[in-house]
């Protein structure tokens, strides 16, 4: 399963985690993939797509959480 589509299933604490997880071991082995692979540039996306989304809620959920940081991944 591809971890974007593990997003999904991120609905409690433990679930966050085990995406933190995934995500990390994605970082190290698809380092080329990431449109954003320091910590600099997914910071700067991840601000840019919580700004620009229109989906993020006051009161995030975990899953909300996964999304975003899936998002900074890959937002330009």
């Amino acid at each position: 399963m591809e971890i974007h589509e593990l997003i999904q299933q991120v609905k409690s604490k433990e679930d966050f985690i085990e995406f933190l997880s995934l995500l990390a071991k994605d970082l190290e082995e698809n380092h080329d993939e990431w449109e954003n692979p320091t910590l600099e540039r997914f910071l700067e996306a991840m601000g840019a797509w919580i700004f620009d989304s229109k989906s993020v809620p006051d009161q995030p959920t975990w899953r909300t959480l996964a999304d975003i940081l899936y998002a900074s991944k890959i937002y330009e």
